[in-house]
């Protein structure tokens, strides 16, 4: 690797660090300790995969939703999960997986399902329900989150992780903040800023980019695996995105209209890419209600 794409990836991941930074110092973020913390889910190559459990106070027996954090699949930890559901009635697993510069695609997806299927076969010791589960994630947590949600039992995408393959990984609602969702069409929906993002992102998720890695692009999007068995999908998105085109959440949506499935789009005007906007006041209602119309 050359001098000038060292010192490239390093801008960007200092960019990326900033911006994870800001999201996990957001008020709509938590910082309040989880009920169970760094439980190991799986052990993948030597490396333990751990993930948090936050459980409501003075609830008996919560549905439960697993929360995916962003960061561009490269950055971001288990420590950025909106704490408006915590304080709502939902309990939260939130993850750690593989990123994308210790593994490549589909290894995050992989590890994902990985971890529904431990909480599932965990439900007893935790406490939470597991009749039916959703996953929601924001920017490219909201790209895995939709991903696990729409390919139950992928015979690619399922994986082998963990003790727990008995189990099933299948989801029944999912809660989308502006993910991607086409990667085949994405870079030329994107900004100026948003390639410059958006492409050295790419070409460490996917080995290059999507031109030049077509089966594995398509297979990471989630508008190529939806059909009549998946679950309700609520989508948000700010219309002045300039790192997330929002047409990838109307693909997604389109995708969703045309097989007539349970689908909401709520866009953001005037918000752009995160912040707290999506998390607090009418946009946490629609998702509490969202979660209690899918779940309960």
């Amino acid at each position: 690797m050359s001098q000038a794409v060292k010192n490239r990836f390093a801008s960007l991941s200092a960019i990326f660090h900033l911006i994870t930074f800001f999201i996990l110092s957001h008020p709509a973020f938590s910082q309040i300790a989880p009920t169970y913390k760094d439980i190991v889910y799986a052990t993948v190559d030597g490396n333990d995969l751990k993930l948090d459990i936050y459980l409501p106070a003075g609830v008996s027996n919560p549905v439960l939703m697993v929360w995916v954090h962003g960061g561009a699949w490269r950055d971001g930890t288990k420590a950025s999960v909106p704490k408006g559901f915590i304080e709502n009635g939902i309990a939260t697993a939130s993850l750690d997986f593989r990123q994308s510069t210790e593994a490549r695609f589909p290894a995050a997806i992989h590890d994902i399902k990985a971890a529904i299927r431990f909480l599932r076969a965990k439900a007893s010791v935790y406490g939470y329900r597991i009749d039916k589960i959703a996953i929601g994630g924001d920017s490219s947590g909201g790209h895995l989150a939709t991903l696990v949600g729409v390919s139950n039992g992928h015979a690619v995408l399922e994986g082998t992780g963990g003790d727990y393959t008995n189990q099933s990984s299948r989801i029944h609602a999912i809660l989308d903040y502006y993910g991607a969702t086409n990667l085949s069409t994405i870079l030329a929906q994107s900004t100026p800023f948003g390639l410059n993002v958006r492409k050295p992102a790419l070409e460490l998720l996917l080995g290059s980019l999507p031109e030049s890695a077509v089966d594995l692009s398509k297979l990471a999007s989630p508008v190529n695996h939806i059909d009549k068995t998946d679950p309700p999908l609520l989508i948000f998105h700010g219309d002045q995105d300039p790192q997330m085109p929002i047409n990838q959440s109307h693909e997604l949506q389109g995708q969703y209209q045309k097989l007539n499935l349970d689908v909401h789009f709520e866009v953001i005007h005037g918000a752009a890419h995160g912040g707290n906007i999506f998390y607090s006041g009418e946009q946490l209602k629609l998702a509490l209600n969202f979660l209690n119309r899918t779940l309960k």
